[in-house]
Protein backbone atom coordinates (compact mmCIF):
# COMPACT_ATOMS: atom_id res chain seq x y z
CA UNK A 1 0.00 0.00 0.00
CA UNK A 2 1.54 3.52 -0.97
CA UNK A 3 2.62 6.05 1.56
CA UNK A 4 -0.21 8.68 -0.28
CA UNK A 5 -3.85 6.44 0.35
CA UNK A 6 -6.45 8.77 0.93
CA UNK A 7 -8.78 7.40 4.31
CA UNK A 8 -11.95 7.47 3.93
CA UNK A 9 -15.42 6.40 5.57
CA UNK A 10 -16.93 5.62 2.30
CA UNK A 11 -15.67 5.02 -1.09
CA UNK A 12 -18.49 4.63 -4.00
CA UNK A 13 -17.89 2.94 -7.12
CA UNK A 14 -19.40 3.69 -9.97
CA UNK A 15 -21.22 7.14 -10.39
CA UNK A 16 -24.48 6.21 -12.24
CA UNK A 17 -28.20 7.01 -10.37
CA UNK A 18 -26.98 4.16 -7.47
CA UNK A 19 -23.53 5.54 -7.07
CA UNK A 20 -24.08 9.07 -6.88
CA UNK A 21 -27.14 9.21 -5.13
CA UNK A 22 -25.57 6.82 -2.51
CA UNK A 23 -22.57 9.58 -2.49
CA UNK A 24 -25.11 12.28 -2.26
CA UNK A 25 -26.94 10.64 0.55
CA UNK A 26 -24.04 9.64 2.61
CA UNK A 27 -22.30 13.18 2.47
CA UNK A 28 -25.71 14.73 3.53
CA UNK A 29 -24.79 12.49 6.30
CA UNK A 30 -22.33 13.78 7.26
CA UNK A 31 -19.75 10.87 6.03
CA UNK A 32 -16.41 12.11 4.55
CA UNK A 33 -17.17 10.28 0.31
CA UNK A 34 -15.03 9.32 -2.23
CA UNK A 35 -16.68 8.40 -5.93
CA UNK A 36 -14.93 7.17 -8.03
CA UNK A 37 -16.30 6.37 -11.62
CA UNK A 38 -14.10 5.94 -15.02
CA UNK A 39 -16.00 8.36 -17.28
CA UNK A 40 -15.37 11.68 -17.64
CA UNK A 41 -18.69 12.78 -17.10
CA UNK A 42 -20.34 11.44 -14.12
CA UNK A 43 -24.29 10.22 -15.02
CA UNK A 44 -23.14 6.47 -15.38
CA UNK A 45 -24.66 4.81 -18.11
CA UNK A 46 -27.98 5.99 -17.73
CA UNK A 47 -27.47 9.47 -17.90
CA UNK A 48 -24.78 9.19 -21.07
CA UNK A 49 -25.74 5.93 -22.83
CA UNK A 50 -29.05 4.95 -21.52
CA UNK A 51 -32.05 6.25 -20.44
CA UNK A 52 -31.65 9.96 -20.98
CA UNK A 53 -30.45 9.93 -24.61
CA UNK A 54 -32.93 7.15 -25.54
CA UNK A 55 -35.94 9.76 -23.70
CA UNK A 56 -34.72 12.53 -25.50
CA UNK A 57 -34.52 10.84 -29.29
CA UNK A 58 -38.21 9.40 -28.21
CA UNK A 59 -39.43 12.96 -27.45
CA UNK A 60 -38.13 14.41 -30.49
CA UNK A 61 -39.59 11.44 -32.82
CA UNK A 62 -43.05 11.84 -30.66
CA UNK A 63 -42.88 15.17 -32.92
CA UNK A 64 -42.99 13.73 -36.01
CA UNK A 65 -45.53 11.30 -35.49
CA UNK A 66 -47.51 14.11 -33.89
CA UNK A 67 -47.17 16.00 -36.75
CA UNK A 68 -48.04 13.32 -39.09
CA UNK A 69 -51.14 12.42 -36.96
CA UNK A 70 -52.45 15.61 -36.77
CA UNK A 71 -53.91 16.10 -40.14
CA UNK A 72 -56.82 14.48 -39.44
CA UNK A 73 -57.38 17.29 -36.57
CA UNK A 74 -57.05 19.72 -39.74
CA UNK A 75 -53.51 21.09 -39.26
CA UNK A 76 -51.23 19.53 -41.65
CA UNK A 77 -47.41 20.55 -41.15
CA UNK A 78 -44.78 20.04 -44.48
CA UNK A 79 -42.68 17.14 -44.16
CA UNK A 80 -39.95 16.72 -41.50
CA UNK A 81 -36.69 17.77 -42.30
CA UNK A 82 -34.61 15.54 -40.32
CA UNK A 83 -30.58 17.46 -39.47
CA UNK A 84 -28.89 14.21 -37.69
CA UNK A 85 -25.83 16.29 -36.85
CA UNK A 86 -28.19 18.93 -35.04
CA UNK A 87 -30.32 16.40 -33.49
CA UNK A 88 -27.39 14.65 -31.86
CA UNK A 89 -25.61 17.70 -30.75
CA UNK A 90 -29.04 18.60 -29.16
CA UNK A 91 -29.21 15.74 -27.65
CA UNK A 92 -25.29 15.64 -26.00
CA UNK A 93 -26.30 19.01 -25.03
CA UNK A 94 -29.00 17.99 -22.59
CA UNK A 95 -26.24 15.12 -21.40
CA UNK A 96 -24.16 17.77 -20.85
CA UNK A 97 -26.16 19.78 -18.88
CA UNK A 98 -27.35 17.31 -16.41
CA UNK A 99 -23.82 15.96 -15.93
CA UNK A 100 -22.66 19.25 -14.95
CA UNK A 101 -25.33 19.50 -12.56
CA UNK A 102 -24.43 16.26 -10.58
CA UNK A 103 -20.78 17.58 -10.83
CA UNK A 104 -21.91 20.90 -9.04
CA UNK A 105 -23.88 18.73 -6.67
CA UNK A 106 -20.93 16.63 -6.07
CA UNK A 107 -18.48 19.73 -4.96
CA UNK A 108 -21.43 21.46 -2.48
CA UNK A 109 -21.53 18.51 -0.82
CA UNK A 110 -18.02 18.05 -0.14
CA UNK A 111 -17.60 14.56 -2.09
CA UNK A 112 -14.21 14.08 -3.44
CA UNK A 113 -14.54 12.71 -7.25
CA UNK A 114 -11.68 10.29 -8.77
CA UNK A 115 -11.75 9.84 -12.22
CA UNK A 116 -10.26 6.65 -13.26
CA UNK A 117 -11.13 2.59 -13.17
CA UNK A 118 -11.11 1.01 -9.33
CA UNK A 119 -9.64 -1.97 -8.39
CA UNK A 120 -9.84 -4.34 -4.74
CA UNK A 121 -6.62 -5.09 -3.80
CA UNK A 122 -8.37 -6.30 -0.75
CA UNK A 123 -11.09 -6.16 1.30
CA UNK A 124 -10.43 -2.78 2.78
CA UNK A 125 -8.46 -0.72 0.04
CA UNK A 126 -9.12 0.62 -3.56
CA UNK A 127 -6.58 1.17 -6.37
CA UNK A 128 -7.61 3.89 -9.03
CA UNK A 129 -6.27 3.92 -12.14
CA UNK A 130 -6.09 7.78 -13.35
CA UNK A 131 -4.56 9.49 -16.58
CA UNK A 132 -2.14 11.16 -13.91
CA UNK A 133 -0.81 7.78 -12.12
CA UNK A 134 -2.62 6.01 -9.48
CA UNK A 135 -3.98 6.63 -5.94
CA UNK A 136 -4.68 4.00 -3.24
CA UNK A 137 -7.88 4.56 -0.69
CA UNK A 138 -8.65 3.08 2.41
CA UNK A 139 -12.24 2.40 3.36
CA UNK A 140 -14.09 1.93 6.48
CA UNK A 141 -17.31 1.01 3.81
CA UNK A 142 -17.94 0.28 -0.20
CA UNK A 143 -20.28 0.64 -2.28
CA UNK A 144 -20.48 -0.88 -5.44
CA UNK A 145 -22.43 0.73 -8.35
CA UNK A 146 -20.76 -0.20 -11.25
CA UNK A 147 -23.84 -1.53 -13.47
CA UNK A 148 -24.02 -3.25 -16.35
CA UNK A 149 -23.40 -2.91 -20.09
CA UNK A 150 -25.44 -4.65 -23.33
CA UNK A 151 -25.32 -8.18 -23.82
CA UNK A 152 -23.48 -8.75 -27.45
CA UNK A 153 -23.24 -12.61 -28.14
CA UNK A 154 -19.58 -14.07 -29.16
CA UNK A 155 -21.34 -15.44 -32.88
CA UNK A 156 -22.51 -11.62 -33.31
CA UNK A 157 -19.64 -9.54 -32.55
CA UNK A 158 -17.67 -9.58 -35.51
CA UNK A 159 -16.32 -6.19 -34.91
CA UNK A 160 -18.57 -4.36 -37.78
CA UNK A 161 -19.69 -1.50 -36.50
CA UNK A 162 -22.92 -1.95 -38.72
CA UNK A 163 -23.64 -4.34 -35.83
CA UNK A 164 -24.89 -2.24 -32.66
CA UNK A 165 -25.47 -2.50 -29.07
CA UNK A 166 -28.10 0.44 -27.83
CA UNK A 167 -24.76 2.44 -27.04
CA UNK A 168 -24.21 2.65 -30.46
CA UNK A 169 -27.66 3.19 -31.15
CA UNK A 170 -28.22 6.40 -29.36
CA UNK A 171 -25.18 7.77 -30.89
CA UNK A 172 -27.69 8.28 -34.06
CA UNK A 173 -24.60 8.16 -36.39
CA UNK A 174 -26.80 7.43 -39.52
CA UNK A 175 -30.47 6.20 -39.95
CA UNK A 176 -30.09 2.99 -41.85
CA UNK A 177 -32.27 1.88 -44.92
CA UNK A 178 -32.77 -1.10 -43.70
CA UNK A 179 -32.28 -2.19 -39.58
CA UNK A 180 -32.44 -5.44 -38.01
CA UNK A 181 -33.47 -5.24 -34.48
CA UNK A 182 -33.11 -8.35 -32.35
CA UNK A 183 -35.20 -8.50 -29.17
CA UNK A 184 -38.31 -7.49 -28.53
CA UNK A 185 -37.66 -6.12 -25.11
CA UNK A 186 -38.09 -2.83 -24.10
CA UNK A 187 -34.93 -1.60 -25.58
CA UNK A 188 -35.82 -3.40 -28.78
CA UNK A 189 -38.51 -1.68 -28.63
CA UNK A 190 -37.91 1.81 -27.87
CA UNK A 191 -35.14 2.25 -29.92
CA UNK A 192 -37.15 0.59 -33.02
CA UNK A 193 -39.72 3.43 -32.54
CA UNK A 194 -36.87 5.98 -32.75
CA UNK A 195 -35.56 4.63 -35.90
CA UNK A 196 -38.92 3.70 -37.66
CA UNK A 197 -39.57 7.24 -36.88
CA UNK A 198 -36.55 8.25 -38.64
CA UNK A 199 -37.07 6.32 -41.59
CA UNK A 200 -35.54 3.41 -41.14
CA UNK A 201 -37.39 0.34 -42.47
CA UNK A 202 -37.50 -2.19 -39.40
CA UNK A 203 -37.58 -5.77 -38.70
CA UNK A 204 -38.10 -6.82 -35.53
CA UNK A 205 -37.51 -10.47 -34.26
CA UNK A 206 -38.44 -11.92 -30.97
CA UNK A 207 -37.02 -15.70 -29.84
CA UNK A 208 -40.07 -15.53 -27.54
CA UNK A 209 -43.78 -15.66 -28.61
CA UNK A 210 -44.52 -12.15 -27.19
CA UNK A 211 -43.09 -8.77 -26.95
CA UNK A 212 -42.54 -6.67 -23.61
CA UNK A 213 -42.00 -9.98 -21.86
CA UNK A 214 -42.62 -9.36 -18.24
CA UNK A 215 -46.32 -6.75 -19.09
CA UNK A 216 -49.46 -8.56 -19.09
CA UNK A 217 -50.21 -9.34 -22.84
CA UNK A 218 -53.35 -6.73 -22.81
CA UNK A 219 -51.33 -3.97 -21.69
CA UNK A 220 -48.68 -4.80 -24.59
CA UNK A 221 -51.18 -5.21 -27.18
CA UNK A 222 -51.54 -1.56 -28.23
CA UNK A 223 -48.09 -1.41 -28.36
CA UNK A 224 -47.53 -4.50 -30.63
CA UNK A 225 -50.44 -2.54 -32.69
CA UNK A 226 -48.34 0.28 -33.21
CA UNK A 227 -45.08 -1.55 -34.32
CA UNK A 228 -47.18 -3.51 -36.60
CA UNK A 229 -48.33 -0.44 -38.68
CA UNK A 230 -44.81 1.81 -38.43
CA UNK A 231 -42.45 -1.20 -38.40
CA UNK A 232 -42.00 -3.38 -41.66
CA UNK A 233 -42.35 -6.33 -39.83
CA UNK A 234 -42.19 -7.95 -36.12
CA UNK A 235 -41.49 -11.62 -35.82
CA UNK A 236 -41.95 -13.83 -32.69
CA UNK A 237 -40.36 -17.27 -32.38
CA UNK A 238 -37.68 -15.98 -34.60
CA UNK A 239 -33.84 -16.96 -33.59
CA UNK A 240 -30.92 -15.43 -34.90
CA UNK A 241 -28.18 -18.07 -35.22
CA UNK A 242 -25.28 -16.39 -37.70
CA UNK A 243 -23.64 -13.00 -38.78
CA UNK A 244 -21.62 -12.44 -41.32
CA UNK A 245 -20.68 -9.61 -43.89
CA UNK A 246 -21.79 -9.25 -47.25
CA UNK A 247 -19.67 -6.16 -48.60
CA UNK A 248 -21.73 -2.90 -47.16
CA UNK A 249 -23.88 -5.12 -45.36
CA UNK A 250 -25.14 -7.70 -42.66
CA UNK A 251 -25.98 -11.20 -43.60
CA UNK A 252 -28.24 -12.96 -41.09
CA UNK A 253 -29.33 -16.18 -40.79
CA UNK A 254 -32.83 -16.75 -39.13
CA UNK A 255 -34.60 -19.60 -37.95
CA UNK A 256 -38.26 -19.47 -38.31
CA UNK A 257 -40.44 -22.60 -37.29
CA UNK A 258 -37.91 -25.08 -38.31
CA UNK A 259 -36.86 -23.40 -41.45
CA UNK A 260 -33.56 -21.40 -41.81
CA UNK A 261 -33.07 -18.28 -44.21
CA UNK A 262 -30.83 -15.86 -44.74
CA UNK A 263 -31.46 -11.95 -45.04
CA UNK A 264 -29.75 -8.77 -45.98
CA UNK A 265 -29.58 -5.84 -43.56
CA UNK A 266 -27.66 -2.47 -43.61
CA UNK A 267 -27.73 -2.80 -40.04
CA UNK A 268 -28.33 -4.80 -36.91
CA UNK A 269 -29.50 -3.82 -33.32
CA UNK A 270 -28.69 -6.33 -31.30
CA UNK A 271 -31.17 -5.49 -27.80
CA UNK A 272 -30.77 -9.22 -25.82
CA UNK A 273 -29.95 -8.14 -22.64
CA UNK A 274 -27.57 -6.80 -20.13
CA UNK A 275 -23.97 -8.31 -18.43
CA UNK A 276 -22.73 -7.14 -15.17
CA UNK A 277 -19.38 -4.86 -15.54
CA UNK A 278 -17.23 -7.00 -12.97
CA UNK A 279 -13.89 -7.08 -15.47
CA UNK A 280 -11.06 -6.22 -13.80
CA UNK A 281 -12.61 -4.95 -10.61
CA UNK A 282 -10.54 -6.86 -8.24
CA UNK A 283 -13.44 -8.58 -6.22
CA UNK A 284 -11.79 -11.85 -6.70
CA UNK A 285 -9.53 -10.27 -3.78
CA UNK A 286 -12.48 -9.90 -1.47
CA UNK A 287 -14.97 -12.06 -0.36
CA UNK A 288 -17.61 -10.38 -2.04
CA UNK A 289 -19.61 -13.62 -4.21
CA UNK A 290 -20.86 -13.80 -7.65
CA UNK A 291 -23.98 -15.87 -8.68
CA UNK A 292 -23.94 -17.91 -12.07
CA UNK A 293 -24.58 -15.22 -13.75
CA UNK A 294 -22.05 -12.92 -12.90
CA UNK A 295 -24.22 -10.44 -10.84
CA UNK A 296 -22.86 -9.63 -6.90
CA UNK A 297 -25.05 -11.21 -4.42
CA UNK A 298 -26.82 -9.27 -1.76
CA UNK A 299 -28.80 -9.03 1.03
CA UNK A 300 -31.94 -7.60 1.92
CA UNK A 301 -29.42 -4.42 3.31
CA UNK A 302 -27.18 -4.67 -0.01
CA UNK A 303 -24.38 -6.61 1.62
CA UNK A 304 -22.36 -8.55 0.09
CA UNK A 305 -20.85 -11.69 1.66
CA UNK A 306 -18.36 -8.76 2.95
CA UNK A 307 -20.56 -6.90 5.32
CA UNK A 308 -18.60 -3.97 4.96
CA UNK A 309 -18.87 -3.69 0.91
CA UNK A 310 -22.25 -2.83 -0.61
CA UNK A 311 -23.70 -3.77 -4.04
CA UNK A 312 -26.44 -1.80 -5.80
CA UNK A 313 -28.20 -1.66 -9.09
CA UNK A 314 -27.39 -3.41 -11.97
CA UNK A 315 -24.26 -4.77 -10.57
CA UNK A 316 -26.32 -6.74 -7.74
CA UNK A 317 -29.01 -8.29 -10.77
CA UNK A 318 -32.42 -7.95 -10.28
CA UNK A 319 -34.14 -5.76 -12.48
CA UNK A 320 -32.13 -2.82 -13.87
CA UNK A 321 -33.61 0.14 -13.57
CA UNK A 322 -32.01 3.65 -12.83
CA UNK A 323 -34.81 4.07 -9.57
CA UNK A 324 -34.38 0.32 -7.92
CA UNK A 325 -30.79 1.70 -7.77
CA UNK A 326 -30.98 4.87 -6.23
CA UNK A 327 -33.74 2.96 -4.22
CA UNK A 328 -30.90 0.76 -3.37
CA UNK A 329 -28.71 3.42 -2.58
CA UNK A 330 -30.21 5.03 0.37
CA UNK A 331 -30.83 1.53 1.80
CA UNK A 332 -27.04 0.70 1.75
CA UNK A 333 -26.38 4.11 3.42
CA UNK A 334 -28.99 3.91 6.04
CA UNK A 335 -27.21 0.70 6.86
CA UNK A 336 -24.19 2.02 7.06
CA UNK A 337 -24.88 4.15 9.74
CA UNK A 338 -27.14 2.09 11.69
CA UNK A 339 -30.40 2.70 10.50
CA UNK A 340 -33.17 0.30 10.24
CA UNK A 341 -33.85 -0.46 6.30
CA UNK A 342 -34.56 -3.41 3.56
CA UNK A 343 -34.90 -3.67 0.60
CA UNK A 344 -37.59 -5.93 1.26
CA UNK A 345 -41.18 -5.38 0.26
CA UNK A 346 -40.08 -2.83 -2.05
CA UNK A 347 -42.51 -1.54 -5.29
CA UNK A 348 -40.99 -0.82 -7.99
CA UNK A 349 -42.53 0.47 -10.71
CA UNK A 350 -41.67 -0.22 -14.26
CA UNK A 351 -41.59 2.22 -17.57
CA UNK A 352 -41.20 0.97 -20.82
CA UNK A 353 -41.62 4.50 -23.20
CA UNK A 354 -42.78 3.12 -26.23
CA UNK A 355 -45.85 4.74 -27.91
CA UNK A 356 -48.13 4.17 -26.92
CA UNK A 357 -45.99 3.80 -23.29
CA UNK A 358 -46.32 0.64 -20.47
CA UNK A 359 -46.00 1.06 -17.15
CA UNK A 360 -46.87 -1.41 -13.83
CA UNK A 361 -46.56 -2.00 -10.50
CA UNK A 362 -46.65 -4.51 -8.04
CA UNK A 363 -48.60 -7.83 -8.96
CA UNK A 364 -48.95 -8.60 -12.71
CA UNK A 365 -52.33 -10.45 -13.44
CA UNK A 366 -50.13 -12.71 -14.63
CA UNK A 367 -47.92 -12.93 -11.59
CA UNK A 368 -51.17 -13.75 -9.62
CA UNK A 369 -51.80 -16.84 -11.81
CA UNK A 370 -48.29 -18.48 -11.71
CA UNK A 371 -48.81 -17.80 -7.94
CA UNK A 372 -52.27 -19.49 -7.76
CA UNK A 373 -53.34 -16.07 -6.15
CA UNK A 374 -57.34 -15.36 -6.22
CA UNK A 375 -57.49 -11.73 -7.46
CA UNK A 376 -59.62 -10.16 -8.78
CA UNK A 377 -58.76 -7.68 -12.17
CA UNK A 378 -60.51 -4.70 -13.54
CA UNK A 379 -60.32 -2.60 -15.92
CA UNK A 380 -60.89 0.93 -18.12
CA UNK A 381 -60.64 1.82 -21.55
CA UNK A 382 -59.34 4.69 -22.38
CA UNK A 383 -61.92 5.14 -25.13
CA UNK A 384 -64.19 6.37 -22.65
CA UNK A 385 -62.07 9.11 -21.23
CA UNK A 386 -62.82 12.73 -22.88
CA UNK A 387 -58.90 13.57 -22.18
CA UNK A 388 -57.45 10.71 -24.02
CA UNK A 389 -59.82 11.75 -27.00
CA UNK A 390 -58.72 14.99 -26.53
CA UNK A 391 -55.44 13.65 -27.38
CA UNK A 392 -56.59 11.33 -30.40
CA UNK A 393 -55.11 8.87 -28.39
CA UNK A 394 -57.90 6.26 -26.94
CA UNK A 395 -55.86 3.35 -27.74
CA UNK A 396 -54.63 3.01 -24.33
CA UNK A 397 -56.09 1.09 -20.92
CA UNK A 398 -55.83 1.38 -17.11
CA UNK A 399 -56.37 -2.26 -15.24
CA UNK A 400 -56.03 -2.82 -10.92
CA UNK A 401 -55.79 -6.20 -9.71
CA UNK A 402 -57.49 -6.64 -6.56
CA UNK A 403 -57.03 -8.61 -3.39
CA UNK A 404 -61.40 -9.83 -3.90
CA UNK A 405 -61.68 -9.69 0.75
CA UNK A 406 -59.90 -7.04 1.28
CA UNK A 407 -60.48 -5.05 -1.93
CA UNK A 408 -56.83 -3.79 -1.08
CA UNK A 409 -54.77 -3.20 -4.72
CA UNK A 410 -51.98 -5.09 -5.42
CA UNK A 411 -51.72 -3.78 -8.62
CA UNK A 412 -51.52 -1.02 -11.05
CA UNK A 413 -50.93 -1.43 -15.14
CA UNK A 414 -51.27 1.09 -17.59
CA UNK A 415 -51.00 1.79 -21.29
CA UNK A 416 -51.35 5.18 -22.80
CA UNK A 417 -49.61 8.09 -23.68
CA UNK A 418 -48.08 9.20 -20.44
CA UNK A 419 -48.53 6.02 -19.17
CA UNK A 420 -44.62 6.59 -17.07
CA UNK A 421 -46.06 9.74 -15.69
CA UNK A 422 -49.11 8.19 -14.25
CA UNK A 423 -47.93 5.38 -12.41
CA UNK A 424 -46.83 6.81 -9.48
CA UNK A 425 -50.17 7.03 -8.05
CA UNK A 426 -50.41 3.23 -8.26
CA UNK A 427 -46.88 2.89 -6.43
CA UNK A 428 -48.09 5.47 -3.73
CA UNK A 429 -51.66 3.51 -3.21
CA UNK A 430 -49.61 -0.36 -3.12
CA UNK A 431 -46.73 1.00 -0.72
CA UNK A 432 -50.07 2.54 1.68
CA UNK A 433 -52.29 -0.59 1.43
CA UNK A 434 -55.14 1.65 -0.25
CA UNK A 435 -58.34 -0.43 -1.28
CA UNK A 436 -60.09 0.43 -4.63
CA UNK A 437 -62.64 2.41 -2.37
CA UNK A 438 -59.47 4.45 -1.64
CA UNK A 439 -59.12 5.22 -4.71
CA UNK A 440 -62.59 5.69 -6.08
CA UNK A 441 -63.34 8.17 -3.49
CA UNK A 442 -60.55 10.38 -4.18
CA UNK A 443 -61.88 13.09 -6.54
CA UNK A 444 -59.55 13.47 -9.28
CA UNK A 445 -59.80 16.78 -11.57
CA UNK A 446 -61.55 16.52 -15.17
CA UNK A 447 -60.59 15.89 -17.88
CA UNK A 448 -57.51 14.07 -17.26
CA UNK A 449 -55.76 10.64 -17.69
CA UNK A 450 -55.55 10.47 -13.53
CA UNK A 451 -59.72 10.57 -13.87
CA UNK A 452 -59.10 6.54 -15.19
CA UNK A 453 -57.43 5.19 -12.37
CA UNK A 454 -60.10 6.15 -9.98
CA UNK A 455 -62.91 5.25 -12.72
CA UNK A 456 -60.97 1.89 -13.01
CA UNK A 457 -61.42 1.63 -8.90
CA UNK A 458 -65.17 2.49 -9.32
CA UNK A 459 -65.59 -0.47 -12.33
CA UNK A 460 -64.79 -2.66 -9.27
CA UNK A 461 -68.18 -1.45 -7.48
CA UNK A 462 -69.76 -1.17 -10.76
CA UNK A 463 -70.83 2.67 -10.86
CA UNK A 464 -67.82 4.14 -13.28
CA UNK A 465 -69.62 7.14 -14.75
CA UNK A 466 -67.89 6.76 -18.06
CA UNK A 467 -67.87 2.91 -18.71
CA UNK A 468 -71.03 0.21 -18.52
CA UNK A 469 -70.87 -2.22 -15.78
CA UNK A 470 -73.33 -5.19 -16.25
CA UNK A 471 -74.51 -6.15 -13.01
CA UNK A 472 -73.49 -9.32 -11.67
CA UNK A 473 -76.78 -12.13 -11.23
CA UNK A 474 -77.05 -12.14 -7.52
CA UNK A 475 -76.27 -15.60 -5.43
CA UNK A 476 -79.02 -17.81 -5.04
Amino acid sequence: MSDNAKKTEIVVLGAGPGGYAAAFYAADKGKKVILVDSDKRLGGVCLNRGCIPSKALLHATHMISEAQDSAEKGITFAEPQIDIKKMRSWKESVIDNLAEGIADLAKKRGVEVLHGRGYFEDSHSLRVEMEKGQQFITYDNAIIAVGSKPALPAAFDLGNDRIMTSTEALELETIPKELLIVGGGYIGMELGTVYATLGSKVTLVEAMGAILMGADPDLTRPVRAYADKHFKEVRLNTKVLQMSTDKKQIKVVLEVGGVKKEELYDSVLVCVGRVPNLENLGIENTKVKTDEKGFIQVNEKQQTSEPHIYAIGDIAGGVMLAHKASKEARIAVEVITGEESSADNIIIPAVVFTNPEVAWCGLTEAEAKQKGLNVKTVRFSWAASGRAMTFGRPDGMTKLVLEPDTERILGVGLCGVGAGELISEGVLAIEMGATARDLAESVHPHPTMSETLMECAEVFYGHATHTFTPKRPAAS
